[in-house]
């Protein structure tokens, strides 16, 4: 389940923000790499917001305030914290404040599995949102697309005025 992810947050980001100039592509990136827990049987670390965290501080104090760079790294915890969100990682307590609460995941399942058909319902909403967000912004434009991969900007065209 990727697209309910990264919908959310993009669309999140796009409201919370309002800037034309984040850079969306490691927004994208931390949406969804928390779902690389599965590789380790169930939620584990990445699905702790002390990891969200703890990559934040890490942000923080290795970039210089106002830097391009700290403005593009930030999207990375920032996604991640929006798949947590998303995702309602804070039902499973122990996972959710690891290692706060311990450091086994004896119990932790793989919340997209868990969620049962509820998930396949999530992931069209998000297949719906990449499509919005794809219409919206224009991506059908080679040059629109070449700038969302050279910079992350994604403008979204002016709404056209009623007739």
């Amino acid at each position: 389940m990727f697209f309910w992810f990264i919908a959310t947050s993009v669309i999140a980001i796009g409201f919370v923000f309002r800037d034309p100039s984040f850079d969306n592509r490691l927004l994208v990136v931390g949406s969804v790499l928390p779902a690389v827990d599965v590789v380790f049987g169930g939620a584990r670390a990445l699905h702790s917001i002390t990891v969200s965290i703890a990559l934040l501080a890490l942000v923080m104090f290795a970039t210089k305030r106002g830097s391009g760079i700290r403005k593009t790294l930030l999207g990375l915890p920032i996604g991640m914290f929006l798949h947590l969100v998303f995702d309602a990682a804070w039902n499973d307590t122990d996972t959710f404040w690891w290692p706060i609460t311990g450091l086994g995941f004896e119990d932790s399942g793989i919340p997209i599995i868990d969620r049962g058909w509820i998930s396949i319902v999530l992931e069209i909403i998000g297949v719906a949102g990449v499509v919005w967000l794809w219409r919206r912004n224009g991506l059908s434009a080679p040059e629109r697309r070449r700038r969302f991969l050279d910079d992350g900007q994604l403008d979204a065209l002016p709404d056209r005025a009623a007739p």
